[in-house]
Formats: structure tokens, C-alpha cells, sequence
């Protein structure tokens, strides 16, 4: 009982002091903004005090959930205290050295600056762009070796403990072939990018394979140099659209995507959900989590409104207003649930088994 509690406020502490470290970055980033480059100052509205208050009481609600996801074993309490530490301490100074071309991007609109030695051929038009203005989209390792570090400040330290809410709907999934060896079970990660998912999903999986896929090929190197350095397969990564993946009919027997979603046009988000569909057994699990939306979280419509403001999100304020549950039906999905959590929405879904006639 002593070595619980003092797990428990080890983790509290740490969530606090990711927080603190989340804020005291925004506000400090935000003060030298103001200083180099006012011009790049997004058209925001001020957040209300109470809508603070009500943030708080989300985060605490989402902490507290992780917490007891860990203690009843969903996945082991280690994975609260999982993540690269000593690599986003030697990485936190470039996110400040890269901080002026952020804004610059902002300031003249240039959200197609992406390199120059890409190949735009192999890639969707939509996806030839600086999404969030951060140096070369997502096509470079520099890009790559930040993204994690950012989406951690990006959240105030909760990133992970959303990505977590994944898991038990996975596992409860997964039930379903219970009669059938572990080793034989493939679980997908669709756009899985630096491998973060995957490494929070194998913390609670231990024996099924594991597949990622992605269009960044940097971001594969880096879910590679994350996941599979152990000197051991952690899980096959492949380089792919999620609108037509290679892989057989109805191959896996559960899929995952985060975060995702919102950075689709309303035609590839349909699409991607279609081809989730094709690729999962009958009986198998969809899980998917991605931002709130206005329908599910009203009390957050300044914070989701600002967000594309401030951030270079082309398909974000079409996806905050989008059916997500309609785009699951019309895919063939059934069985849907959804939960929010924070910042976060969590659908599951499951594709039905077929009957004989």
C-alpha cells in the first residue's frame, strides 16, 4: 500500500510539473512574440476565467482516470512514467531556436513551405503542408525529432495520458478472439507517426505483433529509433497512405488512429475510415481518438475556434463540426461508442460479423 501511494504522488507530481512546464513555456514564448515578431500575433479572443476552472476539473478527471486505468492493470504504471526524457532535454532548446521561422510562417501565411528534395508525386496535396507552421510539415527528421516534445507542451503535459485512453476499448476488443493465440492476433496503428501509440499499446500488449503505418518516412525513422532499438522487433512500420493501405481484406483483427482525423479533408476523412473497415475482420475493434468536437464539448468552442487560429489546421474547423459517427456507419461500423476526455474524444467501433444465410 506505501509503495502505491507513493507511486501515485510520484505521478501526480510529474503531471503537475509537466503542467507548470507547459504554461510557463506558452507564456514566456508568448512574451518574446510580442517582442521579435508582433506582427504573428494570432486574432484570438481572450479565454473566460471560468472556462480555466473548467479546464482544471478536465485535466484532474483525465489524471485521475490514467491513474486507475494503471492501478487495475489496463496497462502497468511503469508506462505513467514512460517517455524519452534525456532526448527532449537535449531537444528543448531547438523548439526555441525554431520559434522565428514559426512565426514567420504565420506572419506571411506560407504554410507550404516544405523541402525542397521531397518528392510531391508519392504524397496527397493535402498533406504538402507546414500543419501547425512547424518547420517542414512532416516530411524531415528535424520535424520528427520535435513533434513529440511539442505535443507534450502543446497539452500541458497530458498528451500521453490521452493517447492512453486508446487502450482499454483495444483490449476489450480484442476479447473477441479470445480463443485464438495471442501471437496470432494483428493490431494496426494507422498514421502512427514517431511510434508513441505503439509503444503505449505494447506496454499493455505483450504478446500480439504490432504494425504502424505512416506517410512520413522521417517519421517512421524515428518511430524505428523509438521502438525497435532494443535489439529486438518491436513492431513492423510501414510507409503508406491510410486511404489505400497494403494490406489483405479483412487482415487485422484491430486498428488504431490518433489524432488523425483532423488533419483530413471531410472527403479522405470518409475514405480512411472506409478502408479501416476493408482491412478488419469481422468482430474486430476500431478505436479511434482525435479532438473534441463542438457537438460533444460546447464548453470548449472558444479553446477549438482559437486553435486553428493559432496553429496552421486547414481542416480543423470543418472536422470540429463533422458526423464522425455517421462517417463510422457509412463505413459499415457498428456497435459505436464515444467518450471525451480532456482535449480528446475516443470513438470504438467494431465491424460486424458476417451471417450465413
Amino acid at each position: 500500500m506505501a509503495e502505491t501511494n507513493f507511486t501515485k504522488i510520484a505521478y501526480q507530481t510529474l503531471q503537475q510539473g509537466k503542467g507548470l512546464a507547459g504554461l510557463a513555456h506558452k507564456h514566456l514564448s508568448s512574451k518574446l512574440m510580442e517582442l521579435i515578431a508582433p506582427d504573428a500575433i494570432p486574432n484570438t479572443k481572450p479565454i473566460p476565467a471560468e472556462l480555466f476552472y473548467e479546464l482544471r476539473r478536465s485535466v484532474a478527471a483525465l489524471e485521475k482516470l490514467d491513474w486507475l486505468d494503471a492501478e487495475q492493470g489496463i496497462y502497468p504504471k511503469s508506462q505513467l512514467f514512460d517517455a524519452p526524457w534525456l532526448e527532449w532535454a537535449a531537444r528543448y532548446p531547438l523548439i526555441w531556436f525554431d520559434l522565428p521561422s514559426t512565426w514567420q510562417r504565420r506572419k506571411q501565411k506560407r504554410t507550404r513551405d516544405i523541402p525542397i528534395k521531397i518528392n510531391k508525386n508519392v504524397y496527397p496535396d493535402y498533406y504538402l503542408q507546414n500543419f501547425h507552421h512547424q518547420t517542414d510539415g512532416y516530411l524531415s527528421d528535424y520535424s520528427a525529432e520535435l513533434y513529440d516534445l511539442q505535443v507534450e507542451i502543446l497539452f500541458n503535459g497530458t498528451a500521453d495520458s490521452m493517447r492512453r485512453r486508446i487502450i482499454a476499448p483495444l483490449k476489450r476488443g480484442l476479447k473477441r478472439f479470445s480463443n485464438r493465440p495471442k501471437e496470432s492476433l494483428k493490431v494496426l496503428d494507422v498514421a502512427t507517426g514517431t511510434g508513441r501509440t505503439l509503444k503505449q499499446i505494447r506496454s499493455a500488449l505483450k504478446d500480439e505483433e504490432l504494425i504502424g503505418i505512416d506517410l512520413s518516412g522521417a517519421y517512421l525513422r524515428q518511430a524505428s529509433r523509438y521502438l525497435n532499438s532494443r535489439g529486438e522487433e518491436f513492431a513492423q512500420l510501414i510507409r503508406g497512405n491510410a486511404e489505400e493501405m497494403p494490406f489483405p481484406n479483412e487482415s487485422m483483427q484491430a486498428l488504431t488512429c490518433v489524432f488523425l482525423l483532423h488533419e483530413l479533408p471531410k472527403n479522405a476523412r470518409q475514405n480512411v475510415l472506409k478502408e479501416c473497415w476493408r482491412v478488419l475482420e469481422p468482430g474486430g475493434v476500431l478505436v479511434l481518438a482525435d479532438s473534441i468536437q463542438i457537438a460533444d464539448s460546447p464548453q470548449f468552442s472558444p479553446i477549438m475556434e482559437d486553435f486553428h487560429k493559432v496553429f496552421h489546421e486547414p481542416y480543423y474547423r470543418d472536422y470540429i463540426n463533422d458526423d464522425i459517427d455517421e462517417k463510422l456507419i457509412n463505413s459499415g461500423f457498428q456497435s459505436i461508442t464515444a467518450e471525451s476526455y480532456f482535449m480528446t474524444r475516443v470513438w470504438s467501433a467494431t465491424k460486424p460479423i458476417k451471417v450465413n444465410n
